[in-house]
């Protein structure tokens, strides 16, 4: 069927705009259509919010050599909780290096040297396989994201630190030691 569309083109000041998406197969506008609200609503979200950071593990790396530098004024067994809380935020970057196939190693020894150097918005450049300045690049996520996404991961593993017992199975502690003499599933001999 043959639908008809009507254009109202230069109107400055409309509040509402309609975006029509056509394709061959129903699936591929389907998948167009999510994309485009996933789009739609990361820009609303960053407008809202007013606050952007630099995307690709930038931020993380920018903790991670904040921390790491902190770490190194604490005397005591703290400052090793520290580096490892800075270690972990490594994690982010690392993954995006494993996730598109380069060399995470190298790619995070050269965002190291980078943050540093004072670049702090340096980040996995998947493009190029390498690192950029991604705030230039305008690789760039809402600060609430990472805000969000920092307090759950703290939150996640102060719960599971503070858990200061072994749960056990009551039935699997009163059978005895794992395959207690029993061989090749055939159970105990019994005397008759």
């Amino acid at each position: 069927t043959r639908e008809r569309y009507n254009f109202f083109k230069g109107c400055p000041k409309a509040k509402t705009c309609t975006i029509i998406l056509r394709g061959g197969a129903e699936q591929f506008t389907e998948e167009t259509e999510r994309s485009l609200h996933d789009a739609i609503m990361i820009v609303r979200r960053a407008i809202k919010n007013d606050s952007i950071v630099a995307g690709g593990g930038a931020i993380e790396m920018e903790l991670s050599k904040y921390l790491r530098d902190y770490s190194r004024t604490i005397p005591g067994k703290q400052h090793l909780l520290i580096g490892a809380y800075a270690k972990a935020l490594e994690i982010i970057p690392r993954q995006l290096c494993d996730n598109a196939g380069f060399d995470a190693t190298n790619i995070l020894n050269k965002l190291r040297a980078k943050h540093a150097q004072g670049g702090m918005w340096y980040g996995v450049d998947i493009n190029n396989e390498d690192i950029a300045d991604n705030f230039a690049a305008c690789v760039w996520e809402p600060s609430i994201v990472r805000i969000n996404a920092l307090t759950a991961a703290s939150e996640a593993a102060c719960l599971i630190l503070s858990v200061d017992e072994t749960i056990k199975n009551p039935r699997s502690s009163m059978d005895g030691p794992p395959g207690g003499g029993r061989g090749r599933g055939r159970g105990r001999p019994h005397a008759h």
